[in-house]
This record gives structure tokens, sequence and C-alpha cells, in this order.
């Protein structure tokens, strides 16, 4: 309701050039009222403080969630199929299901972390990339790239990932 008045008052602000100054002032007032409500409902400070928010999901959405990668899990194909045969959702069922997860920032990021080091995988239009971080555990000198194409299998490509730098 406040967010209507909020677009309502603005709105008039903005259309009537030959309002009088009054009416002018109470809509600006209305507007300035609405808004130190809605600071009020979200602070905004908290937000600028701390960007990053952990949201932890109730028992039965988790469940959902689980339940969909499963059913993701069961769709896919043979190993010895090539990764451009895969949907998108399976590919990204398969990479959670070896210990992945996904970057909030870029969607086509996955990151793992094992014990003896730590990788990146981009999934690029043309291929799949995995980058071995050297700020990881292990001896790396600088991160290592490696390139998959599509059409490898997916069995060729985890045994690559999963066998490390």
């Amino acid at each position: 309701m406040k967010i209507t008045n909020v677009s309502f008052a603005h709105s008039k602000l903005s259309s009537s050039s030959s309002s009088s100054s009054s009416s002018v002032s109470a809509h600006y007032t209305s507007l300035s009222l609405s808004l130190s409500c809605l600071t009020n409902i979200f602070p905004l400070q908290q937000f600028l403080r701390n960007p990053k928010r952990i949201v932890s999901l109730k028992s039965s959405e988790a469940e959902e969630i689980s339940s969909t990668e499963d059913e993701w899990l069961q769709r896919l194909p043979d190993k010895k199929k090539p990764l451009y045969s895969h949907s998108l959702p399976c590919i990204e069922a398969w990479l959670k299901d070896l210990g992945f997860y996904q970057s909030k920032e870029d969607r086509a990021i996955w990151f793992i972390e094992k014990p003896d080091w730590h990788a990146q995988v981009s999934l690029d239009v043309t291929d799949l990339f995995i980058r071995y971080l050297k700020n990881g555990p292990g001896n790396l000198e600088k991160d290592m790239e490696r390139r998959f194409s599509y059409a490898l299998s997916r069995e060729d490509i985890q045994n690559a990932i999963l066998g490390g730098p």
C-alpha cells in the first residue's frame, strides 16, 4: 500500500508542472514519509555493512532441492557419452555430486576444495575449463589450467578433473 502511494505521489509530482507549490510540497512530504517507512522496514545501512548474506532453507525446501538434484542425477546419460549430450541441469547435478559448489556471482563457475588441491571449473560455450589454484593446499607455483572439449565423455572429464593437477 505504501509503495503504491510512493509511486502515485512521485508520478503526480513529475507530471503536474502547473501544480501550486503547496501541492508539490504535500506530495514531496508524502514521498519522504513513505520512503522513511520503507527504510525502517528494509534498513539500508545493514545491507551496506553486510552485503553477503547466508540464506538458510527450511528443511522442506532443502528436501525439494535435493530431490530435484536426485532426479537430474537419475537422468544422466551413460558416463561414456560425450558431455555435450548432457543437459545443463544434469551437468550441474553431476558437479554437485562430485563435491563442487556453484559461484554466487557467476553461475557458470564452480569450485571444489579437496585436501590436496582447490580448483575452479568454468563452463564455457565450447569447452570446460578447470583451473587448479595455487592458493589452495599443495605445491603449485602458479595456477594450472586445463581445457576439455564437451566432445569428451563425462567419465574421461571426471577422471581428469579428480586426478588433480
